[in-house]
């Protein structure tokens, strides 16, 4: 076996991915996804406490070797002479598997410590006979022997890999879901979602996180400087320091206007994957630096899908049904108990009904727009009903207006899905899809097309309940929350911490989704709602934009 010429060797770590599950090999290597979770950590604690425990005798080593030959390189754990003979150790934290009483190793396990001393006999020129692996949840050590099986399990498996990797299709989800069930990658590739599409019956475990494990850090002083202290970001506003966070505490940072940011900061964040993004002073989404390499895979994907018509028509679809019955299913329970004829509530009732069942026989996408655009219209000309009537004048609302917004209530609406924007772009980019490729809104402005498709899932939801509720709870100080010049309208300093505290709460929030049964917080539902959204065209398709207000 020879490697090609150009082509870059196997990770042995990725063979052991690769007997697992084909579908997690191809995450981890060819789109390069990896997660770190409690078992990875564990296990790099464990080789951690090995090396500090055996210090400098002989007997430990831990080198990295590479062949042209074989086509791999890796970091063999253990290398130890037994009477003689070479006998290289694979140190695993688990328990071994079991074949009735028997400990035996886990087909996993075998490839790669087989990999490991091809790679040895290579380096060393000595044959290698045995092959142990330590199982140290059990205290136990399982033998194997090198042989031409196993010689010739890892040429195969080499083989795939670069089958594999030369493809832009992932492979389907594995038939064992309980492989799934112990995957620190089950967040990515969803497999009981999956499972879920294919089968309506089935009842998916829920393997998505619930929450966030970090949170999303707002800088609206002008003055402030964020730079970096050994792991930690430090904010000063002024000459105070005003907050010291720990950078794995932090899951993004938004910078509002003009705070000052050190390139070793940046630095930090980029090494931690932490997304950075900018919004403008007046209210618009200026940029976001995103960490890592372009995920190119999961975007050539994402155009040769998004390029053909029908699927974004049929994508289009869902969208505008999941948001005009959203912004239906809250005008209704939002006037619950009042007479709707007085409000308007029915006649809007109406014409949002009409462009509910003209959407499947949409023709395409202006067709779409054309009906979304008249159920919003309808929606937002009774929005004045569902606010109180002795708010001040100041604070009501006479009709959407924007760029630059003139009054105080549009400016709140424009802030609020200024924040929607950016933790749209966010998942977006976690997800590693191209936030310029869409398949509803035009790239007529600064504004990326898939952002704002995904944002119409969620405006209802995320600000407009949220902004609706705190107007009508006087949570507003016209005169201290707001600043006017030239006819424009924009929030001051507080205004926009008080918005952001009412933003980042609403995701904090849990909602059961409808569909796949479990709940989870709306910070994790954008994400998920993206995920799923790529499987439309990388697995299983049907369960996007099936969200809805109850």
């Amino acid at each position: 076996m020879s490697n090609t010429i150009g082509e870059s060797p196997i990770r042995v770590m990725a063979l052991h991915a690769l007997e697992y599950c084909e579908r997690l090999f191809y995450l981890e290597e060819v789109e390069e996804i990896r997660l770190a979770d409690a078992s990875v950590y564990a296990g790099r604690s464990l080789h951690q406490d090995l090396l500090q425990a055996e210090g400098d005798f002989a007997e430990w080593t831990t080198f990295e070797l590479c062949s042209e030959t074989l086509g791999l390189i890796g970091k063999v754990d253990s290398l130890r002479r037994r009477d003689g003979s070479l006998i290289p150790y694979e140190h695993k934290k688990g328990k071994p598997r079991r074949e009735g009483k028997k400990a035996v190793a886990w087909p996993s396990d075998i490839l790669q410590v087989s990999a490991y001393g091809m790679l040895i006999e290579e380096e060393t020129g000595q044959q290698i006979r045995e092959l142990r692996i330590r199982y140290h949840a059990e205290n136990i050590t399982i033998r194997t022997p090198l042989d031409d099986k196993a010689k010739q399990n890892v040429i195969n498996a080499v083989t795939r890999a670069r089958e594999l990797r030369n493809s832009t299709t992932r492979p389907p989800i594995t038939e064992n879901d309980r492989l799934c069930i112990r995957c620190s990658l089950a967040p990515v590739c969803l497999p009981e979602e999956d499972r879920l599409a294919n089968n309506p019956e089935w009842e998916p475990i829920r393997l998505f996180p619930a929450n966030r494990e970090a949170k999303t850090i707002h800088v609206v002083e002008q003055n402030a400087r964020i730079s970096r202290a050994g792991d930690t970001l430090k904010i000063k506003v002024g000459d105070d320091i005003h907050r010291v966070i720990p950078i794995h505490e932090v899951g993004a940072l938004v910078l509002h206007g003009y705070p000052q940011v050190t390139t070793q900061a940046l630095h930090l964040c980029a090494r931690n994957g932490i997304p950075v993004h900018y919004i403008s002073w007046g209210e618009y989404y200026v940029a976001g630096l995103s960490p890592g390499t372009g995920p190119v895979q999961r975007r050539l994907r994402q155009y040769q899908a998004l390029s053909n018509p029908g699927i974004c028509l049929r994508l289009g679809r869902k969208l505008t049904l999941a948001k005009i019955e959203s912004q239906l299913r809250y005008l209704l329970r939002a006037t619950r108990g009042k007479n709707r004829d007085i409000a308007g509530i029915n006649e809007v009732a109406k014409i949002m009904r009409f462009s509910l069942k003209q959407i499947s026989r949409a023709e395409g996408i202006d067709s779409l727009r054309g009906y979304e655009g008249m159920a919003g219209q309808a929606y937002f000309s009774v929005i004045p009903s569902l606010l109180k009537v002795d708010l001040p004048e100041t604070l009501k609302f006479l009709g959407r207006n924007r760029r630059p917004p003139r009054d105080r209530f549009n400016a709140l609406l424009s802030y609020g899905y200024a924040l929607l924007y950016q933790a749209v772009m966010q998942a977006v980019l976690a997800v590693g899809l191209e936030p310029a490729l869409g398949f509803f809104h035009t790239p007529r402005s600064s504004a990326y097309p898939l952002v704002m498709d995904l944002m119409e899932l969620f405006r209802v939801p995320l600000w407009d309940m949220v902004l609706i509720g705190s107007v009508n709870r006087m949570q507003w100080n016209p005169d201290d929350d707001f600043d006017i010049a030239g006819g424009r309208v924009w929030l001051s300093a507080t205004g926009r911490k008080k918005a952001i505290t009412l933003f980042e709460k609403r995701l904090e929030e849990t909602w059961k989704h409808p569909v796949v049964g479990y709940s989870l917080s709306y910070a994790r539902l954008i994400e998920l709602e993206v995920r799923l959204l790529e499987k439309e065209w990388t697995g299983q398709s049907g369960l996007f934009a099936k969200m809805r207000l109850r």
